[in-house]
């Protein structure tokens, strides 16, 4: 394996959704960079891989990027995982593969697993065009993203925690109309995987009712006839 860095996207749930190339990237690389070991390992592990790991996350990532770069150009191959998905897809990711890509050093990103495509198809909600948002601001510009977000055309697919999925549900409500068609994916590929459709005005309701667990998407159908607020 020449020298590079590698993207290796890993399970968003169940361990076997990781693909052969993905699991001969990992075996055969001389380290793997890690968003966290713990949980990592319990990948590695199942499929019997013993490379060398290390931790890079987003409280680290700024420090380690130099010392990371060079490695790598002095003729090491480094895979880099998060905890779950794609790197670089609301995970740490998109500064070291720019970093690379700066240095010369040759960046292969592996298709695999991430939330929002399963989401996307399992909304039934039309997928030829759409928009994905992740994580909206916790503080800082949130009204204006969703007031943007009110006018688009698009199916629009956003990332959110358990914990902020109601207060989320109430302001998209108030932005986006409580009449917007929306579905709110939960434990996508997991044993209790559930998949949520209706108005917002309604998924407000019964997650206020039923406390959400787990990682969570919304995808919401985009604005057209009958979506107007205020409607």
């Amino acid at each position: 394996m020449c020298s590079k860095l590698i993207i290796v996207p890993t399970p968003i749930g169940n361990l076997e959704d990781i693909t052969i190339r993905a699991l001969k990237v990992l075996e055969h690389a001389d380290a793997i960079l890690a968003e966290d070991t713990r949980t990592s390992s319990i990948l590695l592990k199942k499929y019997g891989i013993g490379t060398h790991m290390e931790s890079y996350h987003k409280f680290n990532e700024h420090k380690q990027l130099d010392a990371i770069v060079e490695k790598i150009s002095k003729g090491t191959t480094v895979a880099l995982i998060s905890d779950a998905g794609t790197p670089g897809i609301s995970d740490p990711g998109f500064l070291l593969v720019r970093a690379c890509i700066l240095a010369g050093i040759e960046v292969e990103c592996l298709p695999g697993a991430t939330a929002l495509i399963p989401a996307l198809v399992n909304s039934g909600f039309p997928a030829d065009r759409f928009c994905f948002e992740g994580f909206l601001p916790l503080k800082k510009g949130r009204r204006t993203r969703m007031e943007t977000l009110a006018g688009e055309t698009r199916t629009v697919i956003l990332y959110e925690s358990p914990f902020r999925l109601v207060k989320t549900l109430e302001q998209l409500s108030l932005y986006l109309g409580a009449e917007r068609e929306a579905c709110v994916c939960r434990e996508l590929s997991k044993l209790h995987e559930e998949n949520k459709r209706g108005t917002l005005s309604e998924l407000c309701l019964w997650f206020r009712e039923n406390t959400p667990k787990g990682e969570i998407v919304i995808v919401l159908k985009g604005r057209g006839k009958g979506h107007e607020v205020g409607e």
